[in-house]
C-alpha cells in the first residue's frame, strides 16, 4: 500500500551525535492508516507512585493499523536529523521521521482514548484533539535513548489552506503518548521504556503493537524521567511520540 504524502515544511534538525542538518523535512500524510471499525482499548494501568504521573492503555491501534503505520513511516523515510528537536550528544540514538497525520484519523485516535485521559491537569482542560504531529522512531540493534524528560509542545496541525504547517496558540501539551507499533510478537526483544523514581528503575514498559504509554512532561516536578532502553534485537522498533494538549 502507497499513502499519499508531501513535504509540508522544513526545520533544523539535530543529528544523534551532535551538529544539525538544516532543511529537515516534515510531512503530511493525506491517507488514513485506520481500520474501517475502531479497536477497543482495555482501559487504564496506573503506573503513578507519588508526585508522578504514568499510565498505559492497550489496543490504541490494531496489529494492522500497526503495521500499516510502521509501513507509512518506512515510505516516509527515516534520518539522523530530528526537526525542531534539542537533545545534547549522545543521548537520543535512533533514526527518525516527523508528520501530520490527516485530521480524521487523528480524531478517531483521540476518540478511542479521551474517556480515559485525565479530563484536567493543574486546572486545565483536556482539548478536543491531540497535536496532530507525529514524531516517529526506529531504533536497531544497539540503539537506545538516554535518560531525558520530554518538553512541552504547542500543538501541530495543517493551516487553513492545506499547504502548511499550523503552530496552535491555543493550549499547551502536558502529556506525552509514547505509541508502540510492534513489540516481542515482532520479534523485538529490549527496548523497554524505563521509568526513573530518583536514580532507580520504577517500571519497565514492554513495546507492545498498539500499547500507548502516557507520562506528564515539561519542566514540573510531576515529570517523569524516563529512558529507551538498548535493543537488543536484529528486529527494529518502531515507537511514534503524539503530544496530548491541554488549554491555557
Amino acid at each position: 500500500m502507497s499513502f499519499k504524502t508531501r513535504v509540508i515544511a522544513v526545520d533544523n534538525g539535530t543529528l544523534p551525535f551532535g551538529g544539525m542538518q538544516v532543511d529537515t523535512p516534515i510531512f503530511a500524510v493525506d491517507d488514513s492508516f485506520l481500520d474501517a471499525t475502531d479497536s477497543q482499548p482495555d482501559g487504564v494501568k496506573d503506573l503513578s507512585w507519588p508526585n508522578k504521573l504514568a499510565f498505559v492503555i492497550d489496543n490504541v491501534l490494531s496489529t494492522q493499523e500497526s503495521k500499516r503505520l510502521i509501513a507509512l513511516t518506512e515510505q516516509l523515510g527515516f534520518q539522523d536529523a530530528a526537526p525542531g528537536i534539542q537533545t545534547p550528544p549522545g543521548m537520543r540514538q535512533n533514526t527518525t521521521v516527523h508528520w501530520l497525520a490527516c485530521a480524521s484519523d487523528v480524531e478517531r485516535i483521540f476518540g478511542r482514548i479521551a474517556k480515559l485521559l485525565p479530563a484536567q491537569i493543574e486546572g486545565r482542560r483536556l482539548m478536543d484533539t491531540l497535536s496532530h504531529r507525529f514524531n516517529t522512531y526506529r531504533y536497531t540493534k544497539g540503539q537506545q535513548f538516554r535518560p531525558h524528560i520530554d518538553g512541552d509542545w504547542p500543538g501541530y496541525g495543517l493551516d487553513k489552506s492545506g499547504e502548511g504547517m499550523d503552530v496552535w496558540t491555543e493550549g499547551l501539551s502536558m502529556l506525552s503518548m509514547l505509541l508502540y507499533l510492534n513489540g516481542s510478537e515482532e520479534g523485538v526483544v529490549g527496548g523497554e521504556t524505563l521509568l526513573f523514581d530518583g536514580q532507580n528503575i520504577r517500571h519497565r514498559v514492554e513495546p507492545k503493537a498498539g500499547r500507548a504509554l502516557f507520562f506528564r512532561h515539561g519542566l514540573h516536578t510531576e515529570s517523569v524521567m524516563h529512558a529507551g532502553d538498548i535493543l537488543q534485537s536484529e528486529h527494529p522498533k518502531y515507537v511514534a511520540r503524539v503530544n496530548v494538549m491541554y488549554a491555557y
